[in-house]
């Protein structure tokens, strides 16, 4: 597991795909992809909306079940604990909550990336 992340426009997903050799095709986009997408494709981007949903829904996470069905996949998501609080809960709620997944997942990842301006820094393993 690969863990990408950065702020909002960054390049995040373009350094991805280069960076490992990835297809545009074999990338799917975790805000309007199906849920069980996360445990077949090879790079998933917006993670962090792919959680919004899954919150939604109220699924569960499973950290174990993706390491079990998918060990290989890079996620690609936003860094969303910068700036002003939102005032929503749900929002709020959210924030945390993809900041803790991302945590995990970067904990167990074997490496994690960093991008910037389009210039990505390898801040585990690689």
């Amino acid at each position: 597991m690969i863990l990408v992340t950065g702020g909002c426009f960054q390049g995040k997903k373009a350094y991805a795909y280069k960076r490992f050799g990835i297809l545009e095709e074999k990338g799917v986009d975790g805000a309007i992809c199906e849920m069980e997408a996360l445990y077949s494709a090879k790079l998933l981007y917006h993670f962090h909306e792919y959680i919004k949903r899954m919150m939604e829904k109220k699924e569960e996470w499973s950290l174990a079940r993706l390491k079990e069905q998918n060990p290989e996949i890079i996620l690609v998501t936003n860094e969303l604990g910068y700036g002003v609080v939102p005032v929503d809960r749900f929002d709020r709620e959210y924030r945390e909550r993809t900041g803790r997944i991302c945590c995990e997942i970067a904990k167990e990842a074997k490496e994690v990336h960093r991008v910037i301006c389009g210039i990505g820094t390898v801040i585990k393993g690689g």
